[in-house]
C-alpha cells in the first residue's frame, strides 16, 4: 500500500512520472474520462478548505469516479471523540482512496498506520501539504520546462506556511536551486528547515526582509498569505498581516519571464493590479492542482494494485 504523506515519499523518478502523466491528462482529457469508473474517493477534511477539496472532487469526477466525505470536523464523529485511526478505517470500508486534511501535524500518518486504502495528506497543520507541492512543481515545469538552475523567492509567512516547507523539501532535490527567503525575522522558516533540509542539501539560500533586495534575481516568486489561524494572538497577526504586499511597482526590475505563484487564498498580499500581468500564474496554478491530483489518484490506485 502506498500513501502520500510527504513529498519525500516520492522518488524523483516517481515525481517525473506523475508530472508526465499530468501533462498527458492536460493534452488528452478524453482518454482518462472513465479511468476511475466505479472507484470512490473519501474526502476527510477536519479543517476548512476550498481549493484543495474542490480540486480533489473535480479530479475524481473527471476521472469518472465518485466522491463522499465531509468538509468540517463538526459534521464528523470526531465531535463524539472518535479517533483519527477509527475514522480512517471506517472510511476505508466505503472508499478506494482517501484525501485527508487535519489541523494536527502528523494526523494523516497516524491514520495511515491502519488504513486499508491509500491516504493522501491534503495538509496537516503547519507541517506539510504535498499535493500543493505537486501542484507547484507542475506549474514550475509548465512555465520553466525544468526544475534545475532556478532561483526561487519565497515570501510572507515562512514559519507556519506548510506549502513553503513542502516546496523547499521538494526543490532541494534538484540541481543548482537557490532560495531567497523573504520574511520578517519572526516569520522566517523554522530552524529544522535550515538544519535538516537546506544545509544538508547544499542548496544556497539567503534570508532577507524585502522583495526589492532580490527581485532582479528571481525566476519564481512564491507569495504566501499571513495566516491568522497560525498565530498565537490577534495582536501578533495584526502586526504582520500587511508587511509584504506585491504590487506592480515592485515588479519594475523583475525578469520578463518571472513566474509569480501563490497557493491561495489571497488576502491582500498580491495587489489585484498584478492579476493582468502575464507573469501572474496563481490561477493557472490552481487549475494545475486538478490535473496533478488526477495523476496522483491514478498512480496511487495503480501502485496499490487497485486498478
Amino acid at each position: 500500500m502506498r500513501h502520500l504523506l510527504d513529498t519525500t515519499d516520492l522518488s524523483l523518478q516517481e515525481i517525473d512520472e506523475m508530472i508526465a502523466l499530468a501533462m498527458d491528462i492536460i493534452e488528452h482529457k478524453e482518454k482518462y474520462a472513465h479511468y476511475c469508473q466505479g472507484k470512490k474517493l473519501a474526502t476527510l477534511f477536519f479543517e476548512p478548505s476550498t481549493r484543495t477539496r474542490l480540486s480533489f472532487t473535480a479530479a475524481m469526477y473527471e476521472l469518472g469516479g465518485h466522491v463522499l466525505g465531509f468538509d468540517d470536523a463538526g459534521s464528523s464523529s470526531a465531535t463524539k471523540g472518535e479517533s483519527v485511526e477509527d475514522t480512517v478505517r471506517m472510511a476505508g470500508c466505503y472508499a478506494d482512496i482517501i484525501a485527508m486534511r487535519h489541523p494536527l501535524e502528523g494526523a494523516p500518518r497516524v491514520g495511515a498506520y491502519r488504513s486499508a486504502v491509500p491516504i493522501i495528506n491534503a495538509g496537516d497543520g503547519g507541517h506539510a501539504h504535498p499535493t500543493q507541492t505537486l501542484t507547484d512543481l507542475l506549474t514550475i515545469y509548465r512555465e520553466k520546462g525544468t526544475f534545475d538552475n532556478l532561483t526561487i523567492g519565497l515570501c510572507g509567512d515562512l514559519k507556519f506556511g506548510r506549502t513553503v516547507h513542502s516546496l523547499i523539501k521538494a526543490m532541494c532535490r534538484y540541481k543548482n536551486v537557490r532560495f531567497a527567503l523573504i520574511a520578517p525575522k519572526e516569520l522566517q522558516v523554522p530552524d529544522y528547515i535550515i538544519s535538516d533540509v537546506l544545509e544538508p542539501s547544499g542548496c544556497k539560500y539567503a534570508q532577507v526582509e524585502t522583495m526589492e533586495a532580490v527581485m532582479p534575481d528571481l525566476d519564481v516568486l512564491y507569495m504566501t498569505r499571513i495566516q491568522r489561524e497560525r498565530f498565537f494572538s490577534e495582536e501578533e497577526y495584526l502586526k504582520h498581516k500587511d508587511a509584504f504586499i506585491l504590487d506592480k511597482k515592485k515588479l519594475w526590475n523583475a525578469k520578463q519571464d518571472l513566474t509569480i505563484m501563490h497557493p491561495l487564498p489571497r488576502v491582500n498580499e498580491i495587489s489585484t493590479d498584478v492579476d493582468d500581468d502575464p507573469r501572474a500564474k496563481y490561477f493557472v496554478q490552481a487549475l494545475n492542482g486538478k490535473y496533478i491530483r488526477m495523476a496522483l489518484i491514478i498512480k496511487l490506485l495503480e501502485w496499490g494494485g487497485m486498478m
